[in-house]
């Protein structure tokens, strides 16, 4: 193969260029390059569309930076596609999705975001005998359904929830605390994890009061709240729409400190909250985390990422990115895109990425999964600390 009319190459073509020689022999046409499909979901479009894209954005950085290294299995160059498809955050076009990547013969799907989406559709993954590894759903139900294929890269509700109660009374110093749920899969199991956290640490809930994921007026359940007078108010849902119940308690008048999960724990919610969000009365958790050596590679992944998408990373990216290229990884391992062939070498993974280091138990879930609290300065998180 002759280059000419430029003197020199620039990187991205010398890449390009050994990815095309890789493997080629006497001359292999790109045709023949070995396609393997990975699928995923998440919701790009409704009011949690930010988080959606964010996990997207962090699947499509993973398989470019893939089909720039010339894998190979066997005398193939491997060329990964990333088949995305949009899940809304409902249930129902979650199932519909992920039926669509099963019909696309996909070799493996990273998603879903939700707890309410991935769990239905776990159901259709499994039939289909299809890998799954979720960067986000936190639910523990996922992975305790007796699926071989179902994975994830971040720990569970019953440790970031029991966490976040035991920071609320012990920490915090709340006594009486108030939760809201918005009764999803994630909201719901998230605040009745946490409920059960701060009663063990010695908090006394004085109100669960219950909201959706669409909803936008939470007046009648805040006021119900406010004559308990709560130290602390916990949500169960989505920054989309914990923004707007901080506005409408700053109305009435409620200064209790705010508490949530991962769903709240986004780069957005400052801005969705506005001047509701006083320094260091909002508190959250992330659902992994990474501290000392590790720092390095995830601040790295940050800059990339901003510098590729002109975007800060909100929360899961990261971890959709670890998640692309632990399953490339065990394809690799086993030789083999065949879903039946490299499921061991996925169980078996031992794999240092930007989240840390990723290694499944005998469920699918990730070993000793650290937690990050975050409090919020002038509108920025601000990490308070890394727990396992």
């Amino acid at each position: 193969m002759k280059f000419s009319g430029h003197r020199s190459l620039s990187v991205v073509a010398v890449a390009v260029a050994a990815v095309l020689l890789a493997g080629c022999g006497k001359k292999e046409a790109a045709s023949d390059a070995l396609v393997i499909k990975i699928g995923h979901v998440g919701p790009v479009s409704g009011a949690i569309a930010h988080l959606g894209k964010d996990n997207e954005n962090g699947a499509r950085m993973a398989i470019e930076e893939l089909n720039a290294a010339g894998l190979k299995m066997g005398e193939k160059v491997v060329k990964f596609e990333l088949l995305a498809e949009d899940d809304a955050a409902d249930p129902k076009q979650g199932t519909a999705a992920a039926q669509k990547l099963v019909d696309a013969k996909v070799n493996g799907v990273i998603g879903h975001l939700n707890s309410g989406t991935t769990i239905p559709a776990s159901q259709i993954y499994n039939t289909a005998g299809i890998p799954q590894i979720s960067p986000s759903a936190t639910n523990p139900k996922y992975t305790r359904q007796g699926y071989t294929g179902a994975f994830r890269v971040v720990a569970d509700d019953v440790h970031l929830g029991g966490t976040l109660g035991k920071y609320a009374v012990e920490t915090l110093k709340g006594k009486n605390i108030a939760v809201i749920d918005d009764r999803t899969a994630y909201g719901q199991g998230v605040a009745e994890e946490f409920k059960k956290g701060a009663t063990a640490a010695g908090g006394t809930i004085v109100g669960h009061e219950f909201t959706t994921d669409k909803a936008s007026d939470f007046n009648a359940i805040l006021t119900t709240l406010k004559a308990k007078k709560p130290d602390v108010v916990f949500f169960g849902g989505m920054d989309a729409v914990a923004g707007p119940m901080l506005r409408q308690m700053k109305s009435l008048g409620i200064n209790a400190k705010f508490m949530g999960g991962d769903g709240i724990c986004t780069t957005e919610l400052a801005k969705l909250a506005g001047d509701a969000m006083k320094d260091e009365t909002v508190f959250c958790a992330e659902a992994g985390g990474v501290e000392g050596e590790q720092k390095a590679g995830m601040d790295k992944f940050r800059a990339d990422f901003k510098a590729k998408f002109n975007a800060d990373v909100q929360v899961y990216a990261p971890y959709v990115y670890d998640a692309v290229k632990v399953m490339a990884t065990a394809m690799v391992n086993a030789g083999s895109a065949d879903p039946a062939k490299y499921l061991p070498a996925l169980k078996a993974i031992k794999y240092k990425g930007v989240t840390g280091d990723i290694v499944f138990d005998e469920k699918g879930d990730i070993k000793n999964g650290a937690l990050t609290l975050y409090t919020y300065k002038g509108g920025e998180r601000a990490q308070l600390a890394v727990v396992r």
